[in-house]
């Protein structure tokens, strides 16, 4: 039987290497890999694609990304790329003007590098938009940026108490100064309009064309529910499955309310049944353990330091009591319901993983694959746990390098010591732990080969500044495998992320090999052709 799509000229990355040249496509699987016997199963109808000296891998995979809140940012006031106050100030004031029908300005992607201490203040949009309030979350959304009307509007005063799960910024007087840390976003956020569900399906699918273009044919979406005033993409992705506008294979990770206890398990087991369809399936539990470090909110077995080197009383913010977590992570995981853990500060992670023990302990074994996201500092007493349980490191490589948010908002609060615990990409693989990886996108890039670039040298595109512990650096193979065959192991695509016979036709070609150039050349690299299923879904020459 002829192949109904051939790829010749290799190279291809195979589980054996770059040995192949050439791969049959039949239907919506790979047929055949080898060399030149290969091109015999090439008839009058079969599209033949020469590679000329192009890679031909498996299609990469996003183990955590936001593609709905992504797509709906990049048609509001998208912020991201600016660096400076002024330059962010000045995006707002633009679209504001661009947009007077709009009732509030809302959108975001400020970087908290930009003002002072990461924390803008309430003057700074009231000089841009003094009509209209404004709702702005950071890059990270783990804050948000509001004008004086926003907080008006939200009757946020200096008698307001901060929620249990977050704080509102104030200004030495106790004024709010303008920025709201974590579960406080939500005093503002849910006042803002909800986009529609034609707003969001909208967004999935410009989200989808996007995460294609960068080569992404499978990805699991951290949050499917409502948190903070997030849109819940729930309908749309089931939308998009049931009509087949949904090209990507995507899991849902659904949200575990962190304001309730067990009695929402049921619900999750309900809404797994309802959501899944298609290409979308919701088998997965969202736990997120604490915040992030650059605003004090990421759990640690130690206190933060101040300015000036002194330990403080502050470990950071834990969300779910950890009595409580092992239980609701063991009757989950014997559900069949896999664990995705944000886990930032080393608190969380220790946290995560026991348990995860705990799940083992009373469950016994299981194909569940828990993952635990970010990892920005593993206390190294806990790097081997993640092999001996079973746990997946699921890494967002580009934050593994100096930046200003880096280098002025968080090594000098976690100390030299901890400092050199985070993002142990390097350590947790020679231990023999499972490495997924994703981008928290609109958090950072989308983009993997930026991602393995940083994973690979430990210093963002272009930069220049000094490499971020070297140890941890890993090779060019294995950064591609975790964004391959380790985040679709996450996903539990288990006929995906590898180019072999039986495998499913998702298949990147990239414009070169990144094995024949430069290293410092890996992010210069761009897709040129993406396939799910043996099927075209991207082509540069089209774009």
């Amino acid at each position: 039987m002829y192949a109904d799509l051939l790829f010749t000229g290799g190279p291809v990355l195979t589980p054996e290497g770059r040995t192949a040249t050439a791969v049959a496509v039949t239907g919506d699987r790979i047929t055949a890999v080898g060399r030149d016997e290969v091109h015999e199963l090439a008839g009058p109808r079969t599209d033949v694609v020469d590679l000329g000296g192009r890679l031909l891998l498996p299609g990469f995979q996003d183990a955590h990304v936001h593609p709905v809140p992504a797509g709906l940012e990049l048609t509001q006031c998208d912020l991201t790329g600016t660096r400076t106050a002024a330059e962010t100030v000045a995006a707002v004031r633009a679209y504001a003007a661009a947009h007077p029908e709009r009732e509030w300005i809302t959108g975001g992607g400020w970087s908290m590098e930009a003002f002072e201490g990461g924390t803008p203040t309430k003057e700074l949009l009231d000089a841009a938009v003094p009509d209209r309030p404004v709702y702005l979350p950071n890059r990270d959304h783990h804050g948000a940026w509001v004008n004086s009307r926003a907080l008006a509007r939200a009757g946020i005063t200096r008698d307001t108490p901060d929620p249990a799960d977050g704080r509102i910024e104030r200004d030495a007087s106790g004024e709010p100064s303008g920025t709201l840390q974590e579960g406080a976003m939500q005093l503002v956020g849910r006042l803002t309009p909800p986009a529609t569900p034609a707003d969001r399906l909208a967004a999935l699918l410009h989200a989808q064309r996007h995460l294609h273009a960068l080569g992404i044919t499978a990805w699991q979406d951290a949050l499917v529910g409502e948190f903070l005033g997030m849109d819940d993409p729930s309908e749309a992705y089931l939308t998009a499955a049931r009509d087949s506008s949904l090209t990507a294979r995507v899991v849902g990770a659904l949200w575990w309310d962190r304001e309730r206890g067990a009695e929402q398990i049921s619900e999750l087991v309900e809404r797994r049944a309802a959501l899944s369809h298609g290409r979308f399936r919701a088998g997965t539990v969202k736990l997120m353990l604490d915040g992030v470090a650059e605003t004090g909110t990421a759990a640690l077995l130690e206190p933060y330091l101040d300015k000036c080197g002194c330990a403080t009383t502050n470990r950071g913010t834990s969300f779910i009591d950890v009595d409580q977590l092992h239980k609701y992570v063991t009757e989950l995981d014997a559900l069949g319901f896999q664990c995705h853990f944000h886990a930032l500060g080393d608190r969380a992670v220790r946290d995560a993983l026991d348990a995860i023990e705990a799940a083992r302990a009373a469950n016994g074994p299981s194909d569940t694959r828990p993952h635990l996201a970010h990892l920005q500092v593993v206390h190294p007493d806990d790097v081997p746990r993640f092999a001996r349980l079973g746990a997946t490191a699921n890494i967002q490589p580009l934050w593994a390098a100096h930046e200003p948010q880096m280098d002025e908002l968080t090594i000098p609060f976690l100390g030299a010591r901890r400092a050199a615990w985070q993002y142990p990409f390097g350590a947790l693989l020679r231990s023999g732990a499972t490495l997924a990886a994703g981008s928290d996108w609109p958090v950072s890039s989308p983009d993997p080969l930026h991602g393995i670039h940083v994973a690979v040298h430990r210093v963002a595109p272009g930069g220049e500044a000094p490499v971020f512990l070297p140890a941890e650096r890993i090779g060019l193979a294995e950064a591609l495998t975790a964004y391959t065959a380790g985040s679709a192991y996450v996903n539990h695509l288990d006929d995906t992320g590898q180019v072999r016979v039986g495998a499913l036709a998702d298949l990147v070609v990239l414009d070169r090999d990144p094995f024949e150039g430069p290293p410092e050349a890996i992010a210069e690299a761009r897709v040129a052709l993406t396939y799910v299923g043996g099927e075209a879904v991207y082509a540069a020459q089209l774009a």
